[in-house]
């Protein structure tokens, strides 16, 4: 199959950089400054499926508008407890305590630990099921105006994909505006057939101090990074995940206003 039907997450089979650094749609998408985003009378409320999501996805956005003074609101949907299966060394009941502290670290990295941060704890593998109560909990949290981000809809992981659609759900019901990220998506596409919304596509620049703080930010989410010795598993993330986190600007797509 296609990459554009086949969103399956292949370990080893990224896209290499260069070929999207290339890729006329990414280079030549038009900018957005981030404060102009999210105008200085409405709220960033960010979507994350899992610890870590936030950073890869807007890390450098969620800096500057802290930066900038904005209102900044996070809802972490799940605690990340199912992304090392089987292990002994990090077991489910390990995880749940320690990537929320890893979350934790990494906001005050980039300088938005004062945000609030609504921690839903939903199962991690499970959110497609958990759409009602994901659903509900949105419409609680968002208000007209806001400016929502999350993951693409057609990102490649399960938990991405619920999430986006919950967040597109509750937005339009709520009056709010949708700003969709690509996470896996970078790596299973590729530029020549990927199923991207292009005509919404925006590049937020980022200047050489909020790359360093992205990365720095990312790195912070440790039992990411490590291969696991219990199971012989590679690292969750990898070279590629921060190399990507290292680009001087993200792209979104960025949905009309309401």
């Amino acid at each position: 199959m296609d990459a554009v039907t086949d969103r399956t997450i292949h370990a080893g089979r990224a896209t290499p950089e260069a070929d999207w650094l290339a890729c006329t749609a990414v280079r030549e998408a038009p900018g957005i400054r981030a404060t102009d985003l999210v105008p200085a009378q409405a709220r960033a409320v960010v979507v994350s499926p899992h610890p870590d999501d936030e950073v890869i996805a807007t890390g450098g956005l969620l800096s500057q508008l802290a930066y900038a003074g904005r209102a900044l609101c996070l809802m972490a949907v799940t605690d990340g407890a199912a992304s090392h299966p089987g292990s002994t060394r990090w077991p489910p009941r390990r995880l749940q305590r320690y990537r929320p502290l890893e979350q934790a670290r990494a906001l005050q990295r980039l300088g938005v630990a004062g945000a609030a941060v609504h921690r839903l704890r939903l199962p991690d593998g499970g959110l497609q099921a958990a759409h009602p109560q994901l659903l509900d909990h949105l419409l609680q949290l968002l208000r007209p105006g806001d400016v929502v981000f999350t993951t693409w809809r057609l990102d490649g992981h399960p938990d991405h994909e619920a999430v986006g659609e919950a967040c597109a759900s509750a937005a339009a019901r709520c009056d709010a505006r949708l700003v969709e990220v690509p996470v896996w998506g970078w790596h299973w596409s590729r530029p020549q057939d990927a199923p991207m919304p292009w005509r919404q596509a925006r590049r937020v620049s980022l200047d050489a101090e909020t790359v360093r703080r992205k990365c720095a930010a990312l790195r912070l989410h440790r039992s990411q990074w490590l291969p696991d010795p219990s199971t012989g598993a590679p690292a969750v993330l990898d070279s590629a995940t921060m190399t990507r986190a290292a680009r001087p600007f993200e792209l979104m797509f960025v949905h009309d206003t309401p």
